[in-house]
């Protein structure tokens, strides 16, 4: 039967017909031709065309199963990660959607027999997080994008400097509290001053001569039990007058250090603590300071030694160091390495918080809390102390 005119109301029928989805058993993979009934998909089988691609087909059987395969995770691989992104979905759905377009490659014609067999390899292939319920299975498409992991990863270094700053925030809390309760605990208890005999009566006499004795006791004046505890306490509070009147500068500081600090003083160091943590760097790297490589990934050889960084780049968070026993030289991340604390006196660069980039001098250094005291050498901020912790600060490298 010849083909309607084009145009006719014949054609136009045609055409609405094949509009929209047809039924799969009468669909041919290989010619890429739907029929819309029985009796044309039988036509079709018998055809010389249909025979030669079935010739074709038989001679490498696995290369267009696998081409069709290919083509059939690809699309819903894609569709997954356009539509739904990361989020958890049901994979029928997922399927149900790819199949809407008339144009898809059908399931039939892959090496998968069943949704559940192609969900299960997608699975096993590492492409998507698959699991099983009540209501069928369930797909999460896996974002291995180079950009979006090396986003990740910096969300998780930035959350863990976070957390690191608030742990130390907390121990330092903690160790606040502790020196409070101690401080309370030794201070002394006062009692109630408790006359030996209400009934005794003071008698006080003084003396009518003039000068520095005048008002001085005579000495043989009576004084009973009562005026000697006035007395011997007049005499130890005159004695501590003296004594601390005596005490040096040094002793003071000392004193002054050992009492827990005011909620003004803890105050002022919280709001430094914060100021700082605002100021923090995501790349601390600085050419010329000492580093120290924590990481076993470049061997043992190299695990917990020393080297100074001769290059940095600010854009991956990286440095080239060169190892002080050695001399060898590796590219490392800042996430496998950690400053170094010099020794009382040492040179110190500051790469952290406020004034950082500043080079000082290490004076003193607390482990408890772990916090060291830097004299600034050169800039503005020349002979100003500061305080920094252990990770804002590391030796800085001097040539011989």
């Amino acid at each position: 039967m010849p083909r309607a005119e084009k145009g006719s109301i014949k054609d136009l029928a045609n055409r609405m017909k094949s509009k929209g989805l047809q039924k799969l058993r009468w669909y041919c993979q290989m010619c890429q031709k739907q029929c819309r009934d029985e009796n044309g998909f039988k036509c079709h089988t018998t055809s010389e065309a249909h025979q030669r691609q079935l010739l074709l087909f038989a001679d490498s059987p696995h290369k267009y199963l696998d081409e069709f395969s290919q083509e059939f995770s690809d699309g819903y691989v894609q569709l997954l990660r356009r539509r739904f992104g990361t989020k958890r979905v049901s994979a029928n759905q997922v399927y149900q959607e790819y199949i809407s377009d008339r144009n898809h490659l059908h399931m039939n014609a892959t090496k998968w027999l069943s949704l559940t067999g192609f969900v299960k390899w997608l699975g096993k292939e590492g492409k998507c997080l698959v699991d099983e319920t009540e209501k069928g299975w369930f797909v999460t498409w896996i974002d291995r994008d180079p950009d979006t992991i090396a986003r990740q990863e910096a969300l998780a270094k930035k959350k863990k400097m976070d957390k690191d700053d608030e742990e130390r925030i907390l121990d330092f809390v903690e160790k606040q509290v502790d020196r409070a309760q101690r401080a309370e605990a030794n201070t002394s208890e006062f009692t109630e001053f408790k006359r030996p005999n209400e009934d005794e009566k003071i008698v006080v006499k003084l003396s009518s001569g003039s000068g520095n004795n005048a008002g001085a006791l005579p000495k043989s004046a009576p004084v009973s039990a009562a005026s000697n505890i006035f007395s011997n306490a007049l005499k130890s509070q005159r004695d501590k007058w003296e004594t601390s009147s005596s005490i040096s500068s040094r002793s003071t500081a000392s004193s002054m250090s050992k009492r827990p600090k005011t909620a003004l003083e803890q105050i002022r160091e919280d709001e430094e603590r914060r100021k700082a943590k605002k100021l923090r760097r995501a790349v601390w790297l600085s050419e010329g300071i000492i580093v120290k490589i924590v990481s076993k990934r470049f061997g043992d050889k190299f695990y917990s030694q020393k080297g100074f960084i001769t290059k940095v780049y600010p854009e991956t968070a990286e440095a080239m160091i060169k190892m002080l026993k050695c001399g060898t030289t590796l590219k490392v991340d800042q996430e496998r390495l950690e400053t170094v604390i010099p020794s009382l006196g040492g040179p110190v660069m500051i790469v952290n918080g406020e004034m950082a980039d500043s080079i000082g001098v290490l004076e003193t250094v607390d482990k408890d809390e772990g916090v060291g005291t830097i004299k600034i050498k050169s800039g503005p901020n020349k002979g100003r102390i500061v305080k920094k912790l252990f990770d804002a600060f590391s030796k800085l490298h001097e040539e011989d």
